[in-house]
């Protein structure tokens, strides 16, 4: 059985490729969406990706995840660091949820440093470019997996597992990784 995984990012990311390509990169969103989509079809998740500029529609999504135990990789962008109503929406999810954001919010501008996202997700991956987003994936993967029964096993992510799954990560412009499918224990 595939489990699905939403892949939900905030305000402006639609506007990937176009915005600060210096901070986000060249990635477009839809380029964002095709390559998730194929990375979890390698990992045997279905990936839906979806963006939005409006907090409503984010938090109907949100729901949607907790009402029916769908993991969720999010990107709530400035919604971050101010939206007690995604918080919130976050908090009711029982599934994995990974927060990511493609800088390192804590070398950005103070207002930035802090995310009310965070006390209720189950990691934050920060300031990995896009690789972000595969870690994520990868670790979700890892935990639903239904041929390992020890939880503590299941969420832990070997190198050569995940590489060997998504082979290439694109590269962040700021210093992000790139792992190559050559990387060892």
């Amino acid at each position: 059985m595939t489990t699905t995984v939403l892949v939900l990012n905030g305000p402006n990311l639609g506007r990937l490729g176009r915005r600060e390509p210096q901070i986000y990169g060249t990635m477009t969103h839809a380029d964002l969406r095709a390559h998730l989509v194929a990375a979890g079809e390698g990992l045997g998740l279905e990936v839906e990706v979806r963006q939005t500029d409006a907090e409503a529609e984010m938090i109907g999504w949100l729901h949607e995840a907790a009402d029916n135990r769908i993991p969720v990789v999010i990107n709530p962008a400035a919604w971050s660091h101010y939206s007690i109503a995604i918080a919130d929406a976050v908090a009711q999810l029982e599934a994995p949820v990974i927060e990511v954001h493609l800088s390192n919010i804590a070398r950005r501008e103070e207002f930035r440093h802090h995310s009310v996202v965070s006390a209720y997700v189950t990691g934050t991956i920060i300031g990995l470019g896009f690789s972000g987003y595969d870690y994520a994936l990868a670790h979700i993967a890892a935990m639903v997996d239904p041929d390992t029964e020890d939880p503590a096993t299941r969420a832990q992510i070997r190198p050569g597992q995940v590489h060997s799954a998504l082979g290439h990560f694109p590269q962040h412009p700021r210093g992000g990784v790139t792992i190559s499918r050559t990387c060892r224990d």
